[in-house]
C-alpha cells in the first residue's frame, strides 16, 4: 500500500508537467507570480489550490469506487466519456480564455473606476483552478500514477482513497510548497507589468483546450451536438462581454443591473438544451485516428482470432486520451511500426473507449491498468498477451511483434 501511495504522490507531481494540464496549471502559477511579494496572500492561494485539487480527487474517487461498487465497470477518466461533462468543461475553458484576455473580471472591486482589487476572492479562484486542473487531468497518464491508479481499483475502499489521496497531495506539491515557503518563492520572477502580456498571452492554450475539448465532443456526440455546442459558446462569448461590460459600469457608478439580468438569460440558454442535444448521438466511429486495416475489438473477436499463428495487436485507446494520441503519432502510424505489423500479419484490434464501452472497463481492470492507454500483444501460437508500457516508441512495438511472431 505505502509503496502504491510512494508511486501516486511521484506520478501526481509529474502529471503537472503533462500537456493536458497546461492549460490549466498556468493560470495557478500565474497567481503565484502575482503575490511573490506578499507571502500572506500566496499562502492563502497555495492552500485554496491544495484544496480545491484534494476534494476534487476525492469527490472523483469516491464516485469512481462508488460506480464500481455497484457493478459499473469504470476507470480512471470516466467523466470524460460523457458528452455532458465534456460540453461543460469546453464552455468553462472557454470562458476562462476570456476572462484572461480581460473581456471580463473576475473579483472585479470598485475601489476607485479602473481599481482592480486581485486579493479578493483568491482563495475561491484558487479552489476552483485545483478542481478544474483535476477534472481535465485525467486523459493523462503520468508514469508511476497508472500502476498506482490499477492497484488502488481492485483494493477495499479505504486504501483506494488514501491513494488517491497521495495523488492529489502529490500534484498539489509544487505549488502548494511554493505558496507555503516564502524563501522558495525568490527564484520566481517579480511581479511588474509583463504580467498583464503573460496573462492574456496565457489565454491562446487555454483556446487550444477549448479545441481539443470540441474535437472529442465530436467523436462522442457527432456533428449535430458540434454545431450545437458551437453556437453555445458565441453565445457564451456574447454574455461575457455583456458582463465585463455590465462590471465596469458598476464601477463607474452607472446602471448595470439590466446587463447582468440579460447575461444571467444567456447563460441559461446555452446550458439550458445541452443535455437534451448530447443524447442525440450519432454512430460511433472505429477509434481515433482508426482506418479501415484497423479491426473493432470485443473479447469475443479475440478470443476468435487467437491461436491462428498470427499476433494480434489491441489498441485500447480513446479520443480524450492525450498519451493515446500522442502515441499514435508517434510510434503505432510511423513506417516502422507499420513494416512490422506487415511482416507479422499481425491483426489489428482498436478496444475504443470515447464513449463508455464496459467490456475496455473490464479488460483493463482484468490486466490491472487504472486507466488508457493499453496495448496488448497476443503471440502467434495463443499464449498470454504481453502488456506494453502506456508510452511506446517504435522500438518497443517493433520488438513486442516480433518476439509475439516467434512464439510456436
Amino acid at each position: 500500500m505505502f509503496t502504491a501511495m510512494l508511486a501516486a504522490f511521484i506520478g501526481g507531481i509529474i502529471l503537472n508537467f503533462m500537456p493536458c494540464v497546461f492549460p490549466v496549471i498556468s493560470l495557478k502559477a500565474l497567481g503565484l507570480l502575482r503575490h511573490t511579494d506578499n507571502a500572506t496572500h500566496a499562502r492563502r492561494e497555495g492552500i485554496g489550490f491544495l484544496l480545491g485539487v484534494v476534494v476534487a480527487m476525492m469527490v472523483l474517487a469516491g464516485l469512481l469506487l462508488a460506480a464500481r461498487a455497484g457493478g459499473a465497470a469504470v476507470g480512471w477518466g470516466f467523466q470524460l466519456q460523457s458528452p455532458l461533462v465534456i460540453a461543460l468543461l469546453a464552455l468553462i475553458i472557454l470562458a476562462a480564455a476570456l476572462n484572461l484576455l480581460g473581456v471580463f473580471e473576475v473579483g472585479l472591486a470598485a475601489q476607485r473606476v479602473g481599481a482592480l482589487e486581485i486579493n479578493r476572492g483568491a482563495f475561491l479562484r484558487s479552489a476552483l483552478t485545483g478542481a478544474l486542473a483535476i477534472v481535465v487531468a485525467t486523459p493523462c497518464a503520468a508514469p508511476f500514477m497508472a500502476s498506482a491508479i490499477g492497484y488502488a481499483l481492485v483494493q477495499p475502499p479505504t486504501v483506494a482513497l488514501a491513494i488517491f489521496f497521495a495523488l492529489a497531495l502529490g500534484f498539489a506539491a509544487p505549488f502548494t510548497l511554493l505558496s507555503l515557503f516564502p524563501h522558495l518563492a525568490r527564484f520566481l520572477p517579480r511581479p511588474g507589468a509583463w504580467m498583464d502580456t503573460l496573462k492574456r498571452g496565457l489565454a491562446f492554450p487555454m483556446f487550444g483546450a477549448y479545441a481539443w475539448l470540441l474535437w472529442v465532443l465530436a467523436q462522442q456526440a457527432g456533428s449535430s451536438a458540434l454545431a450545437t455546442l458551437l453556437a453555445g459558446s458565441v453565445v457564451l462569448a456574447f454574455a461575457s462581454w455583456l458582463y465585463g461590460m455590465a462590471q465596469h459600469r458598476h464601477m463607474a457608478g452607472k446602471g448595470y443591473k439590466g446587463l447582468y439580468g440579460v447575461t444571467a438569460l444567456l447563460v441559461m440558454a446555452v446550458l439550458a438544451p445541452l443535455p437534451t442535444m448530447l443524447k442525440q448521438q450519432e454512430t460511433q466511429t472505429v477509434g481515433a485516428g482508426a482506418s479501415s486495416a484497423k479491426a473493432v475489438w470485443t473479447p469475443q473477436a479475440v478470443a476468435a482470432q487467437r491461436g491462428h499463428g498470427k499476433p494480434i495487436f489491441v489498441d485500447f485507446t480513446a479520443a480524450w486520451c492525450i498519451t493515446c494520441q500522442v502515441n499514435e503519432k508517434t510510434s503505432l502510424s510511423t513506417p516502422a511500426v507499420k513494416a512490422a505489423l506487415a511482416k507479422s500479419g499481425a491483426l489489428y484490434m482498436v478496444a475504443d473507449s470515447t464513449k463508455f464501452n464496459p467490456d475496455v472497463e473490464d479488460a483493463m481492470s482484468e490486466f490491472g491498468q487504472g486507466g488508457l492507454p493499453m496495448y496488448l500483444v497476443y503471440p502467434a501460437d495463443g499464449g498470454p498477451p504481453k502488456v506494453l508500457p502506456q508510452v511506446l516508441t517504435p522500438a518497443i512495438v517493433v520488438n513486442a511483434l516480433e518476439a509475439a511472431s516467434r512464439k510456436t
